[in-house]
C-alpha cells in the first residue's frame, strides 16, 4: 500500500525538523567548547607575561613558581582538547557510544585537572597577600602588586573554565547515558520472602 502524498510530506517535514535539531544542538556544543578554549587562552597570556621586580624581592616570574607553572601547562593543555573536541563535536557524524565514552571521560579529567592547578596557584596568591610574614612571602603583594593582580586575575579566569567545564560535563553525560534503557522494573510476585530469610 502507497502512502498518500500528505503522509510522506508530513514524513519529510519530521526529518528535516529533527535534522535541524541536531543542527543546532551540535552547533551550540561547539560554541560551548570553544569557550572555554577563549578563556583558557587568555589566562595562558596572563600568566606567561606576568613578571615583575622589586627591591624586596629581585625580579619574579611566573616560573619561578611551580604552582603557577603547573597552571600554564594546564591552560595550554585544555585549549587544545577544547578546540580539538569542538572541531570533533562540529562535524555532521552519527555520536557512536566510544564518542560519548571519550567525551565524558575527557571533560571529567580536563576538569580536576584545572581545579587542582586552580586551587594551588590560589594557596600560593593567598599566601603571597595574607601569609604570615615569618615563614612566608606575605609581604610579596605590597611590593609586586601588578604580579599579584595579573595572578588572581589569571585564577579568576581558570575557575570561569572549570564551570564551563563543569557544564560540559554534564551536557557529555546526559549525552552518554540517555543511550541507555531504564532499569527493568521488578516485582518480587509469587515468592515468599519469609522462607529465604528463615533462621
Amino acid at each position: 500500500m502507497e502512502s498518500s502524498p500528505s503522509v510522506a510530506a508530513a514524513r519529510g517535514d519530521k526529518n528535516g525538523e529533527e535534522e535541524n535539531g541536531s543542527n543546532s544542538m551540535r552547533t551550540a556544543e561547539s560554541m560551548l567548547r570553544l569557550l572555554p578554549m577563549s578563556l583558557c587562552i587568555v589566562s595562558l597570556v596572563l600568566m606567561l607575561t606576568n613578571s615583575q621586580s622589586s627591591n624586596d624581592f629581585g625580579l619574579l616570574s611566573y616560573s619561578d613558581l611551580g604552582a603557577f607553572r603547573y597552571l600554564v601547562q594546564a591552560s595550554g593543555v585544555c585549549a587544545g582538547y577544547s578546540l580539538l573536541s569542538a572541531l570533533v563535536s562540529a562535524l555532521p557524524r552519527p555520536s557512536t557510544m566510544s564518542r560519548a565514552w571519550t567525551f565524558f571521560l575527557l571533560d571529567q579529567v580536563f576538569m580536576y585537572v584545572l581545579l587542582v592547578a586552580g586551587a594551588v596557584s590560589a594557596e600560593f596568591v593567598y599566601l603571597a597577600y595574607k601569609g604570615d610574614a615569618a615563614i612566608t612571602w606575605s609581604g610579596a603583594c605590597g611590593s609586586l602588586g601588578k604580579f599579584c593582580h595579573k595572578a588572581t586575575t589569571s585564577l579568576a579566569i581558570t575557575f570561569a573554565v572549570v564551570i564551563c567545564y563543569a557544564v560540559l560535563s554534564l551536557v557529555s553525560s546526559y549525552r552518554l547515558f540517555s543511550r541507555y534503557d531504564a532499569p527493568i522494573g521488578y516485582t518480587n510476585k509469587g515468592i515468599d520472602m519469609s522462607a529465604v530469610f528463615r533462621t
